[in-house]
């Protein structure tokens, strides 16, 4: 998927979204494209997906290798948690997390690729899957606009799309239906009101003669026991006589087990769930004895139970798909895919890990191979020479190094004399010639995705007829495995091969970030180059090496060293406090005016990027987070008037010598 900038945010959920799209693709279900004047693709939705899953759970466990990836509903929630040059590692992680966990995908692209040693080359069986998650998540309108762009079938996502649940969640599902007793005993509480009592006391009599009537082999009584709402009914529940309870509230249904609990040793409420719909449904059941009784709520148990794991196991949906990539252990293929491994662990996994170190640990465990093919194009010298210095985007990269796939009739060159034949199949239909797919197509772009690796591995010397081969494991491949782009644009590299992941892995940064201040809510009218002439005429023209902003409300002040960054902090905490002219002729004040600016570390900044929240300004976002300005002193107590003007008029004298000889400082530099 393209990674761009996409504003604004809507929250959605599937009832909202179903009122505002409408079709761009009238197929919902394309089973196979059996010319050539099409790519051949399999398109999969609720309705043949258990059948697709069955076929493809046999070419991953053939695969080689398996090439993924998403299409997503945005990138960024917030222009400031865009990757910025001032990112620090651990908080481009956090802001990776926060899109992973705020937007949703909706296609999936799957695409195994297995060599075929009697035809010389790669059998490719690429799907698209439409899934549509059944919680809320954010959409960027700019992501809407361009997947209408490339022909994105809204309609067949939205109502067809494959539903899921993540391991976490199915976990807290199994619990939370195990903890609910399909079997209910009477519950030890008190009968206050006295609508409560006179209910208990008609229910108390009804069951009474219903039982009598059993037990003398009298037509059972089906009377309403007062509401015209409820209705009672003798039937059979597991081979024993039993009365239907519907209509009655949850309260009244715990009146009931009280007074079966106190007065019919004999009579049993279950609450039972149906087999084939989600509806349930409440009775009294008579048991003969007690050994009867204790089979009873055997059964009931055993068939809630039963029920429970079905609906949780048809919720799974395609977490089935992940789970299968996973337990292969399979080698898995992506471009630039930091962002979709992100989504696939916390859709598919669980939560996202709070730190970069514990992700890196805990994706292992599932992905044990994982390769990025943007790692692959930019540090391997002959592909990025084959590259020459265009994009190494998806579609860049695969006319670069697979023209003979996208373009089966162009002539071929030096480069593709090693060329990697590679066929499609899709159901029982296999071609090698075909026209280019719709690009940012999941299932096209995970082809493509493939290809590339296909075609890199052959110029790495892969022998791919040697019966041993296995590409994961091969030392070709071990400087470009399990390492993933956390910012391309810096080149700051994730390293899944470290067991215990510490700073130390990631790739060095040029910014020392204990000299970083972080500045917002300032007045609206300043830039930052004004922000620059401020500070510097107030410590120095060398002072600050550059200013950045995040957005219009906040910006990044890189000093000389971190000295400045104290001074800065301790300076700006007197003028605050201080109400006497001095404020008003530092050069700071322009900075500072209005009273509502904010200052502090790198730290509060990971701190705001690691919320939940995401308001569009950072200055909102900082507010709302509760992050204060870390330089305004905290009262401990109520100072005497007295004591008050002597500290103002000492911080007053302070400043006045600092900006004095600060002053100096710089007439004298611009003299030399």
């Amino acid at each position: 998927m393209r990674r761009h900038k996409r504003w604004p945010l809507r929250p959605l959920g599937s009832a909202l979204i179903r009122s505002r799209f409408f079709c761009l693709s009238s197929a919902a279900e394309i089973a196979t494209t059996r010319t050539t004047e099409a790519f051949p693709l399999k398109h999969v939705t609720r309705s043949n997906f258990e059948r697709t899953l069955n076929d493809l759970r046999t070419h991953v466990k053939a695969a080689d290798f398996v090439a993924i990836d998403l299409e997503m509903t945005g990138v960024t929630s917030a222009p400031w948690r865009d990757s910025l040059e001032f990112d620090r590692y651990d908080v481009r992680y956090l802001k990776v997390k926060d899109s992973a966990e705020k937007f949703a995908v909706v296609q999936f692209g799957v695409c195994p690729f297995r060599w075929d040693s009697h035809t010389h080359s790669f059998v490719s069986h690429p799907h698209n899957f439409f899934i549509f998650p059944r919680q809320e998540f954010l959409c960027q309108t700019t992501s809407i606009d361009f997947l209408a762009k490339y022909q994105f079938d809204f309609n067949t996502c939205i109502h067809e799309g494959i539903s899921y649940l993540s391991r976490r969640q199915e976990e807290d599902a199994i619990k939370m239906l195990y903890d609910e007793e399909g079997v209910v005993e009477a519950d030890d509480f008190k009968l206050v009101r006295l609508a409560h009592v006179l209910f208990a006391e008609r229910m108390k009599h009804k069951l009474y003669e219903w039982r009598s009537d059993l037990l003398h082999c009298r037509n059972a009584s089906s009377e309403s026991p007062g509401s015209s709402t409820q209705s009672t009914e003798t039937v059979f529940y597991h081979m024993r006589p039993a009365l239907t309870l519907k209509g009655f509230t949850s309260h009244q249904l715990r009146v009931i087990r009280l007074v079966l609990g106190k007065h019919f040793r004999d009579l049993v409420y279950i609450h039972a769930n149906d087999k084939s719909s989600s509806c349930s449904q409440d009775f009294v059941v008579y048991t003969d004895s007690q050994s009867d009784k204790a089979n009873l709520l055997k059964e009931a148990k055993d068939e809630r139970k039963g029920v429970a794991e079905r609906k949780i196991q048809s919720a799974i949906g395609f977490r089935q798909v992940i789970d299968l990539l996973s337990s292969e252990k399979k080698l898995i293929v992506g471009h630039n895919s930091i962002l979709d491994i992100a989504h696939v662990y916390s859709k598919f996994v669980g939560p996202l890990p709070s730190t970069a170190e514990e992700f890196v640990a805990s994706i292992r465990d599932h992905f044990p191979y994982i390769v990025d093919t943007k790692i692959l194009v930019n540090v391997n010298p002959m592909l990025h020479q084959r590259m020459k210095k265009s994009s190494t985007s998806l579609s860049s990269a695969f006319s670069s190094l697979c023209p003979q796939v996208e373009l089966p009739s162009r002539g071929s060159d030096s480069f593709l004399q090693q060329r990697v034949k590679i066929d499609v199949q899709v159901d029982n239909v296999r071609c090698s010639k075909w026209n280019a797919g719709g690009k940012h197509e999941a299932g096209y772009d995970a082809f493509m995705t493939g290809c590339i690796f296909a075609q890199a591995c052959s110029h790495l010397g892969f022998d791919f007829n040697h019966p041993s081969v296995n590409i994961a494991q091969d030392e070709k491949l071990e400087k470009y495995i399990n390492r993933l782009y956390l910012s391309w644009a810096r080149g700051d590299i994730i390293d899944l091969r470290a067991s215990h992941s510490n700073a130390e892995n990631w790739r060095v940064s040029k910014f020392k970030y204990e000299k970083i201040v972080l500045i917002w809510n300032f007045p609206r009218k300043l830039n930052a180059r004004e922000i620059k002439e401020c500070i510097c005429k107030a410590f120095g023209s060398t002072s600050v090496t550059s200013v950045y902003h995040l957005d219009d409300t906040a910006v990044f002040v890189l000093f000389k060293n971190s000295e400045l960054v104290s001074e800065f902090l301790k300076i700006k905490e007197q003028l605050e406090s201080d109400d006497g002219p001095v404020t008003v002729i530092h050069p700071l004040s322009k900075i500072l005016e209005g009273g509502k600016t904010g200052a502090a570390d790198y730290e509060a900044y990971k701190e705001i990027c690691s919320s939940h929240i995401s308001k569009v300004l950072f200055s909102d976002q900082a507010e709302t987070v509760g992050v204060k300005s870390r330089t305004r002193p905290d009262p401990k107590g109520e100072a005497s008037p007295e004591t008050e003007r002597r500290e103002k008029t000492d911080k007053a004298s302070d400043l006045i010598d600092a900006f004095l000889a600060n002053r100096v400082k710089v007439e004298a530099a611009g003299i030399n």
